[in-house]
Protein backbone atom coordinates (compact mmCIF):
# COMPACT_ATOMS: atom_id res chain seq x y z
CA UNK A 1 0.00 0.00 0.00
CA UNK A 2 1.43 3.36 -1.11
CA UNK A 3 0.53 6.47 0.78
CA UNK A 4 -0.72 9.38 -0.83
CA UNK A 5 -0.52 12.88 -0.64
CA UNK A 6 -3.21 15.46 0.62
CA UNK A 7 -0.46 18.83 0.30
CA UNK A 8 -1.73 20.95 -3.14
CA UNK A 9 1.05 21.19 -5.74
CA UNK A 10 1.87 23.95 -6.84
CA UNK A 11 -0.23 23.98 -10.17
CA UNK A 12 -3.62 22.87 -7.67
CA UNK A 13 -3.14 26.43 -5.59
CA UNK A 14 -2.89 28.80 -8.55
CA UNK A 15 -5.96 26.82 -9.91
CA UNK A 16 -7.89 27.19 -6.71
CA UNK A 17 -6.78 30.61 -6.46
CA UNK A 18 -7.68 31.74 -10.17
CA UNK A 19 -11.12 29.67 -9.65
CA UNK A 20 -11.29 31.92 -6.81
CA UNK A 21 -10.97 35.10 -8.07
CA UNK A 22 -13.13 34.45 -10.47
CA UNK A 23 -16.07 33.48 -8.36
CA UNK A 24 -15.17 36.97 -6.52
CA UNK A 25 -15.40 38.79 -10.10
CA UNK A 26 -18.66 36.97 -10.87
CA UNK A 27 -20.04 37.80 -7.66
CA UNK A 28 -19.46 41.67 -7.60
CA UNK A 29 -20.35 41.83 -11.61
CA UNK A 30 -23.97 40.29 -10.15
CA UNK A 31 -24.17 42.96 -7.38
CA UNK A 32 -23.23 45.37 -9.54
CA UNK A 33 -25.96 44.51 -12.59
CA UNK A 34 -28.59 44.03 -9.50
CA UNK A 35 -27.28 47.78 -8.33
CA UNK A 36 -27.94 49.06 -11.86
CA UNK A 37 -31.51 47.76 -12.33
CA UNK A 38 -33.90 50.74 -11.90
CA UNK A 39 -36.75 48.45 -10.74
CA UNK A 40 -35.30 49.07 -7.17
CA UNK A 41 -35.37 52.68 -7.07
CA UNK A 42 -37.91 54.82 -6.34
CA UNK A 43 -39.91 56.15 -9.22
CA UNK A 44 -41.03 54.41 -12.28
CA UNK A 45 -38.80 51.58 -14.10
CA UNK A 46 -38.16 52.59 -17.48
CA UNK A 47 -36.16 51.49 -19.86
CA UNK A 48 -32.76 52.94 -20.66
CA UNK A 49 -30.22 52.82 -23.26
CA UNK A 50 -26.90 53.18 -21.00
CA UNK A 51 -27.82 50.77 -18.44
CA UNK A 52 -29.05 48.02 -20.97
CA UNK A 53 -25.78 48.60 -22.59
CA UNK A 54 -24.27 48.55 -19.31
CA UNK A 55 -25.72 45.18 -18.25
CA UNK A 56 -24.83 43.76 -21.86
CA UNK A 57 -21.57 44.42 -21.45
CA UNK A 58 -21.49 43.02 -17.88
CA UNK A 59 -22.85 40.03 -19.24
CA UNK A 60 -20.07 39.76 -21.85
CA UNK A 61 -17.69 39.81 -18.89
CA UNK A 62 -19.09 37.43 -16.83
CA UNK A 63 -19.97 34.97 -19.58
CA UNK A 64 -16.26 35.14 -20.57
CA UNK A 65 -15.08 34.13 -16.89
CA UNK A 66 -17.57 31.43 -16.62
CA UNK A 67 -16.17 29.56 -20.18
CA UNK A 68 -12.52 30.85 -19.50
CA UNK A 69 -12.66 29.53 -15.61
CA UNK A 70 -15.30 26.74 -15.20
CA UNK A 71 -15.32 25.28 -18.88
CA UNK A 72 -11.62 25.15 -18.90
CA UNK A 73 -10.70 26.85 -21.65
CA UNK A 74 -8.27 29.07 -20.55
CA UNK A 75 -5.77 25.95 -21.16
CA UNK A 76 -7.87 25.27 -24.13
CA UNK A 77 -5.73 25.72 -27.62
CA UNK A 78 -5.60 28.99 -28.91
CA UNK A 79 -8.26 29.00 -31.73
CA UNK A 80 -10.36 27.46 -28.91
CA UNK A 81 -10.03 30.50 -26.85
CA UNK A 82 -10.58 32.97 -29.88
CA UNK A 83 -13.66 30.90 -31.25
CA UNK A 84 -15.33 31.20 -27.73
CA UNK A 85 -14.34 35.21 -27.46
CA UNK A 86 -15.55 35.71 -31.46
CA UNK A 87 -18.72 33.63 -30.34
CA UNK A 88 -19.47 36.51 -27.46
CA UNK A 89 -18.88 39.05 -29.66
CA UNK A 90 -21.18 38.02 -32.00
CA UNK A 91 -24.22 36.82 -29.63
CA UNK A 92 -24.17 39.36 -27.30
CA UNK A 93 -23.72 42.11 -30.29
CA UNK A 94 -26.67 40.37 -32.03
CA UNK A 95 -28.47 41.24 -28.30
CA UNK A 96 -27.49 44.69 -28.60
CA UNK A 97 -29.07 45.17 -32.12
CA UNK A 98 -31.56 43.58 -31.92
CA UNK A 99 -32.78 45.55 -28.46
CA UNK A 100 -31.44 49.18 -30.11
CA UNK A 101 -33.64 48.27 -33.30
Amino acid sequence: MTATSTTPTPHDVGSTRAITVAWDVLSAITVLSWWLAPGHSEGPATASIPITVAAIALGVVKSRVIIRHFMEVRSAPRWLQRSTDLWLVVLWGAVLVIYLW
